[in-house]
């Protein structure tokens, strides 16, 4: 006995109908495209102008190093929020939108700040010449990640160094080098992403003002471990690391140590309590509120003699408007009142990467002569 199998079938017609209607519901259902923006646009004037798509944001603003207070931005009838703020010094700042009371970097900018806290992209005004950090034709170092095996932290970590260029790895040549520490909540990265060290370092060694040198910028926050850790990890495994991996001069007349904020801190434990490994110590803006600091300098007796031939170069770096400007000058104060030979430098501005890189600028000019 045989079964029939009856099959219903739908009219060509019906199927095309019922795809297009199911079509125009994906359609409808999914939110229109935003708009193609830049941001930020630097203008011929200097003047910058900040774009940032939000259909549903009630308030955005727009904060920067450039700026006294937020700024805010208005939003048009397609979502686009913009707002241009004036003319600003040619510089490289960091800067931020506010989005309903929420810091978020610009979405629409690859320029990242490297930080652990801060979310803020960086806007890059060019001068109408060449500014020292800027990307210039002349020859170029190059950066290298490294990892070594830190035997104080009991891990293995992460380090950025610049060889200069001409550099090679087997030659004769002996090259100095100079330990770079970032400040409180940057990375390793944020020398180069935003201090620009290694273009500074080309930029002056190009016009003969810099010396040749390899830049070690490492890793400094070292937690959970306390944080006087780091001056052992730098003293016990990244000098030795950098000394048995690159042809340097292992003495302290090749070495030099400098940082900023925390970093500037770090610097001054580094370097002050080990002259012997380091002749050059170039402090910025330095933030000593440190349990470290104060075991190592609250009733500190140095033997002033040793150390001023020890060191053929001790600076302390700071901005008047720079929230550390008083701290840092007891500490300066201080210093001299031991009879240690410190060079101020003051300048104007506040505790910022703009003048990070003209005290780094600064001290590259001096270390190694």
């Amino acid at each position: 006995m045989t079964e029939s199998i009856t099959i219903n079938c739908i009219p060509m017609k019906s199927i095309t109908i019922l795809a297009l209607i199911l079509l125009s519901l994906t359609l409808v259902a999914q939110p229109p495209r935003p708009p193609a923006i830049s941001s930020p646009e630097v203008n011929a004037d200097k003047s910058i102008t900040f774009n940032y798509y939000n259909r549903n944001a009630q308030r955005v603003y727009v904060s920067g190093e450039f700026l006294k207070s937020p700024v805010a931005m208005k939003r048009d009838t397609s979502g686009v929020w913009s707002v241009t703020v004036p003319p600003v010094t040619p510089d490289i700042y960091p800067y931020s939108f506010w989005v309903d009371s929420v810091q978020i970097a610009d979405p629409n900018n690859t320029y990242i700040f490297a930080n652990e806290r801060f979310k803020r992209s960086i806007a890059d005004v060019p001068g109408d010449k060449p500014l020292i950090h800027s990307l210039q034709n002349v020859p170029h170092g190059k950066i290298t990640y490294a990892y070594y095996n830190s035997t104080t932290l009991g891990t293995t970590r992460q380090l950025l160094v610049y060889t200069p260029p001409g550099f090679e790895a087997n030659g004769k040549k002996k090259y100095p080098v100079l330990y770079l520490i970032h400040g409180g909540s940057d990375t390793e990265e944020t020398w180069t992403k935003v201090g620009r060290a290694n273009l500074i370092a080309d930029n002056l060694i190009a016009q003969g003002k810099a010396t040749p040198m390899i830049i070690v910028m490492p890793y400094g926050n070292v937690r959970p471990k306390p944080m006087p850790d780091f001056t052992k990890d730098v003293i016990n495994d990244i000098i030795p690391f950098i000394e048995s991996n690159y042809p340097v001069i292992k003495e302290s007349k090749g070495r030099a140590v400098a940082g900023f904020s925390v970093g500037g801190g770090q610097t001054l434990n580094i370097g002050l309590t080990n002259t012997d490994k380091f002749a050059y110590v170039c402090s910025y803006a330095p933030f000593t509120a440190t349990e470290e600091f104060k075991n190592n300098f609250s009733d500190w007796k140095p033997n002033t003699t040793t150390m001023n031939k020890q060191l053929k170069l001790f600076t302390i770096s700071v901005g008047t408007e720079d929230f550390l400007y008083e701290s840092v000058k007891q500490n300066i104060a201080m210093f001299q009142e031991k009879n240690i030979k410190v060079e101020p430098f003051i300048v104007s501005g506040g505790h910022t990467w703009m003048n990070c890189k003209l005290f780094l600028a600064t001290s590259l000019q001096q270390l190694f002569k």
